[in-house]
């Protein structure tokens, strides 16, 4: 597994493993396990997605079989809305911590741009300095929000993870978090199969240009543009294919093609929008 390196110098993968919507009902110990024995090392949950206990489990027992030691995974959470606030930010990072049966997390974000993102922030860093997280982001803040949070703090956020996929490809904002020396991760790398990615022409004569997968090239075309992709399967096949992805590249010309594929929109929410804030003001864990 290659590595990337965040600006405090701590190495991540280059691609990681995601469990949003993996149901917690032994579903999401069974997925972890097989992806980290399928070579995955960063697993990225959420106190939201409700199955940390279910991921420290499979860590857990992934651990005790021999197959990875803690050192060699980064594990990611995120704080909640309700918990963006700097009494309960604290809080909220060891009942995370609890709940996985780990002494540290490798990344702590703040999940939604939302509540008292500067209190949280203030937390976060203590959190940071105490070796509870051995580093802090952000996901899906806006420019100005991530710029305003970064300039006013003591510590500039390390990582933003935000939706980046053919149909919403987020360069500008991508180059801006590059340039600002931030590591992006992207979530929803296949837009959930929206718009029959996954029978699209343009990536199938791409893929099959490469003898690879439409998944298989919708990830190297991420990894190509210095982004970390957290696909999520529950198939053990398809885990092994979507690390399958570094014995090929795109050239220049089917990179550029791929452009022509975005809608320059977001295939799932308005985080600006009103309705959203208030839906998730109210939507807890």
């Amino acid at each position: 597994m290659e590595n990337r390196t965040l600006h405090n110098n701590l190495p991540i993968p280059s691609i990681g493993f995601g469990v949003f919507q993996i149901e917690n009902d032994g579903k999401t110990k069974e997925a972890v396990f097989n992806a980290i024995k399928a070579g995955y090392r960063l697993i990225d949950t959420a106190a939201a997605y409700r199955n940390e206990e279910e991921v420290g489990a499979a860590i857990k027992e992934a651990i005790k079989e021999g197959i990875v030691t803690r050192e060699e995974l980064f594990v990611t959470s995120k704080l909640w809305v309700s918990d963006v606030n700097e009494k309960r930010a604290g809080l909220a990072i060891k009942e995370s911590l609890q709940r996985l049966g780990l002494d540290y997390l490798d990344l702590m974000l703040i999940h939604q741009p939302y509540n008292d993102v500067f209190g949280a922030w203030r937390v976060m860093q203590d959190a940071y300095k105490q070796g509870l997280v051995k580093s802090i982001g952000v996901s899906n803040f806006y420019v100005d929000q991530l710029t305003n949070l970064a300039e006013f703090n003591e510590i500039k956020p390390m990582v933003e993870q935000i939706e980046v996929n053919p149909f919403c490809q987020n360069s500008e904002k991508v180059k801006y978090l590059q340039e600002y020396g931030i590591q992006v991760e992207a979530w929803a790398p296949f837009a959930e199969g929206k718009h029959d990615l996954f029978k699209n022409k343009l990536l199938q004569s791409i893929a099959d240009s490469n003898n690879k997968s439409i998944a298989q090239v919708v990830l190297r075309w991420l990894y190509q543009r210095d982004i970390v992709p957290l696909p999520k399967s529950v198939t053990s096949s398809r885990m092994e294919e979507n690390l399958s992805i570094f014995d090929f590249s795109l050239t220049e010309e089917e990179m550029e093609s791929i452009k022509s594929l975005d809608r320059k929109e977001s295939q799932f929410v308005d985080q600006r929008a009103p309705e959203t804030i208030i839906s998730m003001s109210k939507w807890t864990y």
